[in-house]
């Protein structure tokens, strides 16, 4: 880096926190050496998503995030914690707890305004503690937030305030869960900077630690997002992350099946009711994922001749990009309240306590599980 630079080695995107050079193109933190002369300097990655909403295939490895973690163990630092409720279980870091050592954590639980309004704000809030509970993670607050509606963020300020002390923050999750939406706020709250960093739709947007000093002289330090490949965001091409990442509330659709019924969510997924009397299911997808009810005995056909086209998104030229499906078959226990979670793409939710044997299709690798149901 100090030969590309030379004296101005150190310096840093002010949209991702990357190391900038001027060298190779095709690496993170490029920049063309005469935007080296402006005061805010971004990377060109940055630069495109912001001005023509670009996404680029620049990665960091994923072994680099996670030395990045390990390092908050070390430091007297509040930790917040965002997940995506729409992808609950596939936005968890695993493990988190080991990285974070006896340093406290928020749990901020972003995209609430995606479920229905009607929805019992406590129940959900007693539901993410016991699925951090089972993921071995030990919160000292959960908050309930919506970085697009500007939801809870008070409530989210206050908490960070209450436990802040001397302490840095370190802001920690995956990719795409409002991570630089939240770190806008606090720099607009805490701190005089004028530059924003990045947020865009596309994974990986922070390539490295982003250091944002605050006024009473701590740091937010911002993290890389982590890539994680079971979720449908990370496999999808960008055109259909519409499809899988809902922008809108969700509009969730009942399903009365009987047994030997097939649901296809466009050419993305499928759940097959194998077994079981006939019952409802809710289907909390993105409005832009189409679903097709046909028979089982008829589904691979229908795939075989549709999919790409009446069956859709994806299309046939993105498809083909896609891993092979795999197959995962579920038995709901009678009395059960269940959804069965297909990781960035939804969930549906089995209405009835009656027991039901499912089979879920979805690209190998995705992350799919049964778990107490959400709503």
């Amino acid at each position: 880096m100090k030969e590309t630079i030379g004296e101005q080695e150190a310096m840093r995107c002010s949209g991702c926190g990357i190391t900038l050079q001027t060298e190779q193109v095709d690496l993170p933190g490029f920049v063309p050496t005469k935007a080296l002369e402006q005061e805010q300097i971004i990377c060109q990655r940055c630069f495109r998503i912001k001005n023509y909403n670009e996404s680029s295939s620049v990665t960091v490895d994923q072994d680099e995030f996670l030395k990045l973690l390990s390092q908050i163990g070390n430091k007297n630092a509040l930790v917040i914690h965002i997940v995506d409720l729409f992808d609950f279980q596939g936005s968890m870091i695993s493990g988190l707890q080991r990285f974070v050592g006896n340093n406290p954590v928020i749990l901020a639980v972003n995209k609430i305004d995606l479920l229905p309004k009607v929805t019992n704000w406590n129940r959900i809030k007693n539901w993410v503690q016991q699925q951090s509970k089972e993921n071995g993670l030990k919160t000292e607050e959960i908050v309930l937030c919506s970085a697009k509606k500007n939801q809870g963020f008070d409530r989210l300020l206050e908490t960070i305030a209450t436990y802040r002390g001397d302490r840095d923050v370190y802001v920690v999750g995956a990719t795409n869960v409002g991570k630089s939406t939240l770190i806008n706020r606090l720099i607009r709250d805490y701190s005089d900077l004028e530059q924003e960093l990045t947020t865009s739709r596309y994974p990986g947007t922070t390539l490295d630690m982003v250091n944002i000093p605050l006024d009473d002289g701590q740091h937010i330090i911002d993290t890389p997002g982590i890539v994680y490949p079971w979720r449908f965001s990370e496999l999808v091409s960008r055109e259909d992350l519409g499809a899988t990442m809902p922008e809108n509330p969700l509009k969730p659709m009942v399903y009365q099946l009987n047994e030997g019924q097939t649901l296809f969510f466009g050419a993305l997924a499928r759940f097959d009711f194998l077994q079981g009397e006939r019952q409802s299911f809710t289907c909390f997808l993105s409005n832009q994922t189409g679903i097709h009810r046909t028979k089982l005995e008829r589904a691979d056909e229908l795939y075989a001749e549709h999919a790409g086209e009446m069956l859709s998104p994806p299309n046939k030229e993105n498809l083909s990009k896609l891993p092979e499906w795999t197959r995962h078959e579920f038995s709901i226990k009678r009395g059960s309240q269940s959804d069965i979670f297909i990781s960035g793409l939804g969930w549906i939710k089995i209405n009835s306590d009656k027991g039901a044997v499912i089979a879920i299709h979805a690209p190998r690798g995705v992350k799919v599980l049964t778990r107490p149901s959400l709503i």
